[in-house]
């Protein structure tokens, strides 16, 4: 995720980096540019459809759609936004039980070991949550205290933490009215778990996702048609904008859609899992 200072807009400006669009659209752009000019060129010097009304009349069709388009946009990128804020949301649930239930082992438990021992599980279970999110598990920082068995490594996480608890109640290191507590914070664990998944595994439907695509394509490649007459070969920059504006907004949804990965605006999981580990570890240790 990057972080910026949002008062300094005017360095906005200037500023390209690598999540700008712009590096990501120009070979398109380019390719539009010459498009745009070679049906300029054609429709004024070759084709002479300078007085033809049907043509000059497209431009009203253009500023219908592009009203439709823009809606349609909108709804997109908000469908889009709504996805990362919601995976914000469940990652800053996660942090927060993480120390809650810190706090109540510290507060319950006299063994060291056991402080210990769960001061390690508490933030594995963010590190593995983070890397089932990327399909990129680190086995190598699991192996000490799990034994993989199982594809879902989050929930054998959970399964330790659980049996822990309930072993410690066993062990009359815990009353039962603190293990209904403890383990109602162990619930939210998977809670977030599977709202991630829900996130991760349900993408735009296909269907909607194209049409997008598609509208945009064909309202961009029909801009010069009509166009041309009023504003000659200015019409090159403009589509070329036009263009610019709306395929920047669609990639923009593309890429917040699904926030767990690793592209500049999705969110800050390696931090956050660096915090939890850090703030568990300060409490029980």
């Amino acid at each position: 995720m990057i972080n910026y200072n949002p008062k300094e807009w005017f360095t906005f400006i200037f500023r390209f980096h690598k999540a700008d669009t712009f590096r990501k659209l120009f070979p398109l752009m380019i390719a539009v540019s010459l498009y745009g000019f070679i049906l300029a060129y054609l429709e004024l010097e070759y084709w002479s459809l300078i007085n033809s009304s049907y043509v000059k009349n497209l431009s009203l069709m253009h500023s219908v759609l592009g009203f439709v388009i823009s809606l349609l946009l909108v709804f997109r990128t908000n469908t889009a936004y709504d996805r990362w804020w919601e995976g914000r949301k469940q990652w800053g649930a996660l942090v927060n039980v993480s120390r809650n239930l810190s706090i109540k082992l510290a507060g319950y438990l006299e063994d060291e070991s056991d402080r210990l021992y769960l001061s390690k599980l508490i933030p594995l279970y963010a590190r593995t949550l983070r890397g089932h999110l990327r399909a990129n598990v680190n086995s190598d920082e699991i192996s000490d205290l799990v034994e993989i068995d199982k594809t879902h490594i989050p929930n054998q996480i959970a399964l330790r933490i659980s049996g822990r608890i309930f072993e410690l109640h066993k062990q009359h290191k815990i009353s039962s009215e603190q293990l209904i507590i403890l383990t109602k914070d162990i619930d939210v664990f998977t809670d977030v778990c599977g709202a991630c998944e829900r996130i991760k595994n349900t993408p735009i439907p296909f269907s909607y996702n194209v049409f997008i695509k598609k509208f945009i394509f064909f309202y961009v490649m029909t801009l010069p048609i009509g166009w041309v007459f009023s504003f000659g070969y200015f019409v090159v920059p403009i589509v070329v904008f036009v263009l610019y504006v709306f395929a920047s907004l669609e990639l923009i949804a593309e890429e917040i859609e699904d926030p767990f990965g690793s592209d500049a605006n999705d969110l800050p999981l390696d931090t956050m899992c660096n915090n939890i580990e850090k703030h568990v570890k300060e409490i029980l240790n």
